[in-house]
Parts: C-alpha cells; structure tokens; sequence
C-alpha cells in the first residue's frame, strides 16, 4: 500500500482545495491530510485564517478524500508524520516548489500543480473589502499601515493629519486635515489622535455609521466610554479598544495560566511599563503635544490587572510625581489596589525607567515575564522546586498589531465582538484615566 501525505490550513475550502486533493490521493492508495492548528499557523504567518480549527478538519472530511485526518502543531513535525505513519510520498503544491526538498531523505516528494485562478487568500479578500482610514499621531499611523498590509481584506486608504508622512508605506493614500473628508471615504477607522480628542473623534465616526477602533483609552471618562459603546450598539457598529498587549499569543496564553490554578491562587499582579524614546523633559518642549504617561502606559499596564483579577477592587491609591502638573504631564505614576483577597500594582513613566516586567504571584508559584513584557513572547512559571518550571514561547509578529486588525475586521464580517479587551476593562480604564485627572485618590509627590 502506497500512502501518501499532504498539509494546508484548507481555509474556506475551495475548488482549488479539492482539485489538490484529488491529485494527491491519486498518488497512492492512503491519503493523510494534516490540517495546521491556529497557533501554527500564525507562526507560519497566516493570521486571519477565518475558520476554526475544528471547522476547517470538517470540510476536508466532507470531501470524503482523506483516510486519515491529523493536526500540524509545531516545526519538524512532518519528519515525525513521515516516520510514525510509514509514508512513501509527501506531496503539496507547486507553488512550494523547492521548499521541502529536505524530506526526500525520508520519502518521496512531489510538487502538485495547483489550480489557477484561485485562492484562500483571494476568497478572503472578496469576503472582507474593508476601507480604512488613519487620524492622528504618524509614529502609530506607520506601524498600523505597514502592519495592515499582512491582513487580507483591509486596506487602508487615507489619512488625516496635519502633516503628510513620506514612508514608502503611504504610497498611493489621500492626505486631509479635514475629518468629515476622511469620514466620507471610508468603512472604518483607527484613531490616535491625542486621548483628550479620542471621544469626539470616535463619537463623530460612529454616528457617521463608521466602525471604530481606537487606541485606548477610548475616552478619559467611564461615562463617555459607557456613551461610545451605547452608540456603536445603537447603530451595529463595531468599537474596540485598541490595546495590542491582549492579542498577543503569549500573553492571552498567561492569562488563562494564571486563571486556571496553574500558579494557586493569585494573590499579587505587578505591571511595569516605562519608556524614555519620547525624551520628555520640561525644557524646550511643547509637553500640552504629548500624551502622558498615564494615557500612554496605564492601559497596557492594567491590561492584565484587571483581566486577571478583574475590575472590581475595594481601594486604589494614586501615586504620582509631576514634570508638569498644569500640563498634566507626569514623569511617573504609581497605582496600588486593593482587592478583597489579592492587591496588584503598576508602574507607569516616560521620564523615568525601571525593568519592565510582569510577574503575577500565586500560592504555589509565580508567572514571570521579561521585559518589554508588553511584547510578549515568552513567560515562564517558576516553582520552589525549579525543576518543575515551565517555559512557554510563542512568536510574536508586528506586536500584535497585526493579530488586533484580524479581529477587528473579523468583527465587522461577523457582526459580533471579537475583540481581546472587554467592555468592563474599557470603561474601568477610563474611570481610572479620570480619577487621575480630577487628582482623587492621589497623592503628588
């Protein structure tokens, strides 16, 4: 018996899928087909795959092509497959020419022609045309745009701004100062302009009946954000909080760790996030042009406070050094909680630096992430007794920006939040934003 082997992610399974398929069973007498698992696939840089898992093993079941149906779960693991399943011919499309020379050590390999004219990609792209629009600062407008070309279906069309950005990135797109312009030429758009603008800017969009992702905070008032969410419900539009730390794999990986029992019982979450790339000083700058430590790192830096430990604490304290008070500018920023059976803390600074790692504390262990811990890509789980550590690694592309516009697009084509940052952390970060600027709470030091 001939058996014959062959991988893909078989996304909206289609007639090229098929006519693949057939060729490869036609090889030999047993088809194996592994169909790739959604975190591989992101490391193999398919990131807006449309179907689960799950969905996408039924369809290439439906077809009635395969004998044998498995996961692909890690790099190597087609030399294991070709070793465990005795196979005589590893077979994928031509467009892979070349690529898997490496296993004819191990079996045959052979290039299949793929059917012409059509793709996962491109049966993606039809799916979701979404044009988007940027407004605000141009060192977030640069990242967002070259990050959105990995994601099918989105395209990012204009800008406004006050001043044009010459990256080659921008190639092509329509510059305005005028919002109401942008509004009327687009389905959606990223906001980040400054935090104080951020309500009108998003409350403007959506009652336009455009969909809004907005970096957080979303508003510097609870009720303001509770306002925004109403609208967007109001209309069916979508509105998320644009935090790029949730969608991080590694990150989302530790959250649900910490809240399974993994480490006990959490008893502590402490967050650091400083920077000095923005070189603040009161000296010769405009510090009314720049956001805050507050606005810039608080929302990152609760992020798995309250989603680990959720948004109902008993008691917070505000601890604050000022560059500039009049200006709102701090250099530093420390807030404690507590909570009826744990505390947290976070350390938030663009005129100071201290490591920025994050580590959540438990009864029978502790989860630790190096810094930059809001690029996460790696954590461990320590225990007293160090050879039961545990390290978990997993690759992070674009800092997660790509991975946020996945979800956001994919929310709009569904109807239906897809979004990592809940509503409740939303509106908590703002009450807390506010609580900072009507100084309760604080003590200025």
């Amino acid at each position: 018996m001939v058996k014959v082997i062959t991988y893909g992610t078989y996304d909206l399974l289609h007639y090229g899928h098929i006519k693949l398929l057939e060729r490869a069973k036609a090889l030999g007498d047993y088809l194996i087909v592994g169909v790739t698992a959604d975190d591989f696939d992101k490391t193999r840089g398919k990131i807006n795959v449309q179907q689960s898992l799950m969905e996408r093993i039924e369809a290439v079941r439906a077809t009635g092509l395969a004998d044998k149906i498995i996961v692909e779960e890690y790099e190597g693991q087609k030399i294991d497959d070709i070793r465990r399943y005795d196979v005589d011919i590893f077979t994928v499309g031509s467009d892979w020419a070349g690529k898997f020379d490496y296993l004819n050590e191990y079996c045959k390999v052979v290039y299949l022609p793929r059917t012409e004219g059509i793709s996962s990609s491109e049966v993606r792209s039809e799916q979701c045309k979404l044009r988007m629009g940027i407004v605000g600062k141009a060192a977030f407008r640069t990242k967002f745009v070259a990050e959105s070309k990995y994601v099918n279906g989105v395209d990012v069309i204009g800008v406004c701004a006050s001043q044009k950005s010459e990256e080659p990135e921008f190639d092509g797109m329509f510059y305005t100062e005028n919002y109401d312009e942008l509004l009327e030429k687009v389905d959606a758009v990223y906001i980040v302009s400054k935090p104080e603008k951020h309500y009108i800017d998003t409350k403007k969009a959506l009652l336009a009946g455009k969909h809004v992702l907005c970096e957080s905070p979303i508003a510097l008032k609870e009720a303001d954000c509770e306002e925004l969410y109403s609208i967007a419900e109001e209309h069916g539009l979508v509105l998320m909080d644009a935090i790029k730390t949730a969608y991080s794999t590694a990150y989302e990986r530790l959250v649900l760790l910490a809240k399974s029992g993994k480490i006990g019982k959490v008893v502590s979450v402490d967050a650091v996030c400083t920077s000095l790339r923005d070189g603040i000083s009161i000296a010769g700058t405009d510090l009314t042009q720049k956001w805050n430590s507050m606005c810039g790192w608080a929302p990152a830096a609760l992020l798995p406070v309250f989603q680990i430990l959720g948004t109902g604490y008993r008691k917070k304290v505000i601890t604050t050094k000022f560059l500039d008070e009049a200006a709102n500018m701090d250099a530093f920023t420390k807030i404690d909680f507590t909570y009826d059976d744990a505390v947290a803390s976070i350390k938030v600074a663009k005129a100071a630096k201290s490591e920025g790692e994050l580590i959540v504390t438990g009864t029978k262990g502790y989860i630790y992430v190096p810094a930059p811990w809001w690029k996460t890509d790696y954590f461990e789980v320590r225990y007293e007794n160090a050879e039961d550590n545990q390290r978990f690694f997993y690759q992070l592309d674009g800092e997660g920006i790509r991975y946020e516009i996945v979800a956001f697009a994919k929310s709009i084509e569904v109807k239906k939040p897809m979004n990592y940052v809940e509503k409740t952390v939303s509106k908590s970060i703002a009450k807390i934003i506010e609580s900072f600027n009507d100084r309760t709470d604080m003590i200025v030091i």
